[in-house]
């Protein structure tokens, strides 16, 4: 079996976060799917993590130090999670319960605090709720949603399985 050190570890957890915007950004710009408001917020939880875990393989902390960075990446994985949770709840919904659609993210930037803007858009709207795509049965937020599951767990794992370093 290979151990690999805490640096490797995540900076593995960065490449994964990498290649799901990358997934993001091909799928708006080469197929031509839009992000919904609640997609871009989770894409800033996506680079939010990555940004983590590519701190914590610069760093390369040691003892409680990878906890720290560990801990950190689970909780910015966590806010994906409940992002990418509310959209499948709101894609599950009967269409007449569906939340109207409400106006693009930049009009509510624009016109709204942002602290109002992002309660407009946790309350998700009809726009949220469109399914878009499907890969082998599960929505693109579904899948979101078990990536963000995935890297939440990930990261808490890396300070146990990183071998140990000596300095």
């Amino acid at each position: 079996m290979i151990r690999l050190s805490f640096r490797q570890l995540f900076a593995l957890g960065f490449l994964g976060c990498a290649a799901g915007m990358a997934v993001a950004l091909y799928l708006e710009h080469v197929v031509g799917l839009q992000p919904c408001p609640l997609c871009i917020f989770q894409r800033v939880a996506m680079i939010a993590t990555g940004a983590v875990f590519l701190a914590g393989a610069l760093h390369g902390p040691a003892g409680r130090g990878r906890w720290a960075y560990a801990g950190l990446a689970a909780v910015t994985a966590a806010a994906g999670i409940g992002l990418a949770w509310r959209q499948v709840w709101l894609q599950s919904l009967p269409p007449d319960q569906v939340p109207a659609c409400g106006p693009t993210l930049d009009y509510l930037l624009g016109m709204l605090p942002f602290q109002d803007v992002v309660q407009t858009v946790l309350k998700g709207d009809g726009e949220c709720a469109k399914i878009n795509g499907v890969f082998l049965g599960v929505s693109l937020p579904g899948w979101t949603l078990v990536a963000f599951i995935g890297m939440a767990l990930y990261a808490l794992a890396a300070p146990i399985l990183a071998r140990r370093e000596i300095a």
